[in-house]
Order: structure tokens, then C-alpha cells, then sequence
């Protein structure tokens, strides 16, 4: 790989560019950032990686040929940047899975895909089995529930400060039982996963969610159970956050990660 470009420049976006820094010294990196942001995130990519890093607002702004597209800059860059990496014949990587929720930009990127001749790429994210899951879907699945239990600051600045009194909280609550699309569009920081899940399975509308809210918590903890012609399937997995993000899993950054390796490496898994 000569270069990527990085789709956001969040606490994500930095750990990207401090791992491949890392990995491939050489390698160049753009990110993309609102004008008005620039200025800072310049100063730290700049700390992570020196001169291998350069800030841009938009994609048609980046000079040189890119290797790969990696999107971690929320459900906004996606409807804003997505289409664009395209037509510039990247294939996209989505960390924002919860934006394909929104059928209408999930069929403009599709079409941005078919008509460039590349591919919209969904990591696992913060959850695994995935192509456990995937693979079941082809024999026929009947069920497949998601339940997500983080502590209440998690939650703060969400949707679930609406829902429940997070301040009040003193034991495990469900505050939101739903389905997947509507997990997604009401949660955009928070319920990545179950839009992943959704679309490696049975479909947002099928995919039951439960949203809970416990201070015992040990870290983002995830469970997915699954019903179907091969079986049964649970995953458990309890996530630590971010450090500078307790809305996302660290799991979610070695996810994407682990993409970009496999695309450079003879071996992928």
C-alpha cells in the first residue's frame, strides 16, 4: 500500500494513523476533517505519524492514488464522503454501519459501488462471529436477538437520556426493545452493532435489540444469540472503550485494522 485515506479524525481516525504509522512507516495517510477542525487535528496527526499525515476536507483534495478508503468519522461523513470515495474508485470500508439503516443511502451506495466497479466493505466491528452468522443466513436463520449493556455514562448525550433517568440508575435497565433499524437511527454513536449484525444476518426489520443501561457493566458488553437450520449460536463479549470515546469498544478500531492488514498481507483471515 502507497496510501489511504481515512475518513475522520476522531479518537478512531488517530488510532489508525499511530498503528499504521507504526506497521508501515512509509506509508501516507490523508485524512478528511471539517475546515473548521482542521488546525487541531493536523497538530495531532501530526504527533503520530510527522509528515507521512496530511489534513483535507474533501476527497477530490487528495492528491496521488489511494489504496483504500476507511470511514470513522460518524453516520455524517458516510452520507457526505461515502459516494465520493467511490466515484474515485476506492473501495469503501464503514465503520458507521448504523448509516446503512437509512435505506436510502445504503441503495445510493450500492449503486456508487455497481457503477465504479468497487466494494463497500462492513468490518465485524466491536462484535464477533460475523461470518458465523453470515455463513448460517445461507441454510436459513429464524431468529437473531442483540443485547447491549453498557454503563450509564455511555449513554449520556444519546437518545437514552430521554428514554430513563442514566443518573438514577442503580441496577441493570432495558430502556429501548426494538429492532434494529430503529437501534441504529436512534442510536448513531452507539448502536453500530446492530446494524452490523443486521445486515451480516437477517435484515434491520428481523434482528431484535435491547438497549440496557447497568453500572456493573465490565466494560460494553454485547450478546448475540442466534436461531436457525444449523443450529444455535451466543456470543458474549465484554469490551473495554475507548480511552478517549467510552461510546466505542476498542474492538471497533482493531477491527478495521485488522481489514487493512489483511488487504497487504499474503495471508488473510
Amino acid at each position: 500500500m502507497q496510501q489511504v485515506l481515512i475518513v475522520g479524525a476522531g479518537a478512531i481516525g488517530a488510532y489508525l494513523v499511530r498503528e499504521l504509522h507504526a506497521a508501515w512507516p512509509q506509508l501516507r495517510m490523508a485524512c478528511l476533517e471539517r475546515p473548521e477542525f482542521a488546525a487541531a487535528a493536523r497538530e495531532r496527526m501530526r504527533s503520530l505519524a510527522g509528515d507521512r499525515v496530511e489534513i483535507y476536507a474533501r476527497v477530490a483534495e487528495v492528491p496521488g492514488e489511494i489504496d483504500l478508503a476507511i470511514e470513522c468519522g460518524g453516520h455524517a461523513a458516510v452520507n457526505q464522503h461515502g459516494v465520493e470515495c467511490m466515484d474515485r474508485k476506492l473501495d469503501l470500508l464503514v465503520a458507521s454501519t448504523g448509516s446503512l439503516a437509512d435505506q436510502a443511502l445504503y441503495d445510493k451506495l450500492v449503486a456508487g459501488a455497481k457503477r465504479n466497479g468497487v466494494k463497500l466493505l462492513i468490518p465485524a466491528g466491536a462484535v464477533a462471529g460475523m461470518d458465523g452468522l453470515a455463513a448460517a443466513r445461507l441454510a436459513g436463520i429464524d431468529r437473531v436477538r442483540y443485547t447491549s449493556r453498557k454503563l450509564p455514562l455511555a449513554w449520556k448525550g444519546t437518545h437514552a437520556e430521554t428514554l430513563v433517568k442514566l443518573d438514577e440508575i442503580r441496577e441493570a435497565t432495558e430502556f429501548l426493545h426494538c429492532d434494529a433499524r430503529q437501534a441504529a437511527t436512534l442510536f448513531p454513536q452507539n448502536a453500530n452493532v446492530a446494524a452490523t449484525i443486521a445486515l451480516a444476518g437477517i435484515g434491520f426489520e428481523r434482528t431484535e435489540v435491547s438497549l440496557n443501561a447497568d453500572p456493573q457493566a465490565q466494560g460494553n458488553t454485547h450478546l448475540i444469540e442466534v436461531e436457525g437450520a444449523c443450529g444455535q449460536m451466543r456470543f458474549e463479549l465484554r469490551n473495554k472503550p475507548f480511552a478517549d470515546n467510552p461510546k466505542t469498544s476498542m474492538l471497533a478500531g482493531l477491527s478495521l485494522l485488522r481489514v487493512i492488514r489483511n488487504r497487504a498481507e499474503a495471508v488473510q483471515v
